[in-house]
């Protein structure tokens, strides 16, 4: 018989969630975690939107249409011949599948080793500790718990003028699952999730036009590195039009008519396939009871404090759910601090030192402040830039494209912001975090004997370059 006592309940099985449970666990203590993820084949899994609809699936296909790509345009560089290059789209949402599947049941297997008790179906917040369990098959059970942790994730944005129609008009998760390269593909919002869908399926051939209301191309990156990115897009064949404000979107003869406005006046364009990629909002939907104590802000998020703890006692939330950033690292961090601090256990969550990373090519990364930040503080500052085009490595790997970039203030050096554009940026970026949890200095980098030749002597390098000593590239 299953016990409905918990020493701690998590609701929601992402990225935020199923660190929690684990983590709790592996603290002695008694845990259950609730999902209730639904794929669009019936079948019910945990991993959340990263896992089966998000981050894991889509650098699936980042990966093999970049793959493509290559060989379509790099590989006769390095004296490979392949005559026509073709594909079988089938093939990779195929592979994509059970890449996601392999990941999802992976955590059902570290459910067991750690002896989590996984519970698929709705969960939702009663009063005095007590969250309402109610399975797939319709049938409830009330579990009592000493700590609670909501997770419940996010969830696509929509557009009043472009509604989901789930066939032509579609979310992300919708644009993952094509099994067919659309001849013309629209999107809207030039933010991380639009780029990455955009890139894949241009890779693959489709004409994409992407509208961005925003007058400024990806305004929370460092300008250097946006101008260096919007160039690199647009030869890729992206067509990026900003301060485009989409108005409607009408589906006709089986195309979607798309009227928008920018600097021109009204415009009109018709693509085959639509994706909405305007941002995510929290999920709380049947989540709260009445009287839990629990508090929703002005935009939807749960008000949680420094520590994720809500207005409820013993209560805490994580994820995209609460504010910050929506990114899968920081809702594990969150989800493992909070599990550690239900055990009694120290924990904090470095929010200043949170990695943001662009899966295209190149990839995109950054973590701190970007220098326009800086220089608005008023704080003195150098900059030193690394060119990938300098570094052997990167051309080797006929990658020679973007930068690095490290900003430090003047009077004590410390390490205010890291920026990479070029190959392997997001594999890069961990050695900046980790100069920066621990108040690094560019000196330090500088002191640090990276391995060569390898990518991240560009990192090494644009520290030198910070005090104009960099061996590699002119200092300026």
């Amino acid at each position: 018989m299953m016990s409905d006592s918990f020493d701690v309940v998590v609701i929601g099985g992402g990225p935020a969630g199923y660190p929690a449970a684990i983590r709790a666990a592996q603290n002695k203590l008694s845990v259950a975690c609730i999902d209730e993820w639904k794929n669009y084949d019936g079948s019910y899994a945990f991993g959340g939107t990263c896992l089966n609809a998000g981050c894991i699936p889509s650098k699936a296909l980042l990966e093999s249409s970049e793959l493509v790509h290559r060989a379509q345009h790099e590989f006769r560089a390095h004296g490979i011949s392949l005559g026509e290059v073709s594909f079988d789209v089938v093939a990779m949402q195929k592979r994509k599948a059970g890449i996601v599947r392999q990941s999802t049941q992976g955590i059902l297997a570290l459910f067991k080793s750690a002896g989590v008790t996984p519970l698929q179906g709705h969960g939702r917040l009663l009063p005095g500790l007590r969250v309402e369990f109610t399975a797939h098959d319709g049938t409830r059970r009330t579990l009592q718990a000493k700590h609670i942790i909501l997770a419940s994730g996010s969830q696509p944005m929509e557009l009043r003028s472009a509604p989901f129609d789930g066939q032509h008009v579609v979310d992300s998760w919708g644009a993952l699952e094509f099994d067919a390269v659309p001849k013309r593909l629209g999107v809207i919002g030039a933010g991380v999730i639009g780029l990455e869908l955009g890139s894949v399926w241009r890779r693959l051939g489709a004409e994409v036009v992407v509208l961005e209301a925003l007058p400024d191309f990806l305004p929370m990156a460092d300008g250097q590195v946006s101008r260096e990115a919007l160039r690199h897009f647009k030869k890729l064949g992206l067509e990026i039009r900003l301060g485009a404000k989409v108005t409607g979107a009408k589906v006709e003869n089986d195309e979607v008519a798309v009227s928008f406005t920018d600097a021109k006046g009204e415009q009109s364009l018709t693509v085959d396939k639509l994706v909405v990629a305007i941002g995510r909002r929290p999920f709380t939907a049947n989540l709260l009871a009445e009287g839990t104590g629990v508090e929703i802000d002005e935009r939807g998020f749960i008000k949680v404090d420094d520590h994720c703890r809500t207005a409820a006692d013993r209560v805490w939330a994580v994820g995209d759910c609460v504010r910050g950033p929506m990114l899968a690292h920081k809702g594990k961090e969150e989800g493992v601090a909070v599990a550690d601090a239900v055990a009694g256990l120290y924990a904090e969550v470095n929010y200043k030192v949170i990695p943001s990373v662009i899966y295209t090519a190149p990839e995109i990364a950054w973590v701190g402040l970007t220098e326009e930040q800086v220089k608005a503080s008023g704080r003195a500052y150098k900059v030193g830039n690394f060119p990938f085009a300098a570094s052997g490595r990167a051309r080797a790997m006929e990658a020679p494209a973007g930068f690095c970039k490290v900003v430090a203030a003047v009077d004590d050096d410390e390490i205010l912001g890291v920026h990479v554009i070029g190959p392997m940026a997001g594999e890069l970026i961990a050695e900046a975090v980790l100069a920066m949890e621990y108040s690094g200095s560019s000196e330090d980098l500088q002191r640090t004997i990276h391995a060569h030749p390898t990518l991240s002597e560009a990192l090494h390098e644009a520290a030198l370059a910070a005090d104009k000593r960099a061996i590699d590239c002119l200092n300026k």
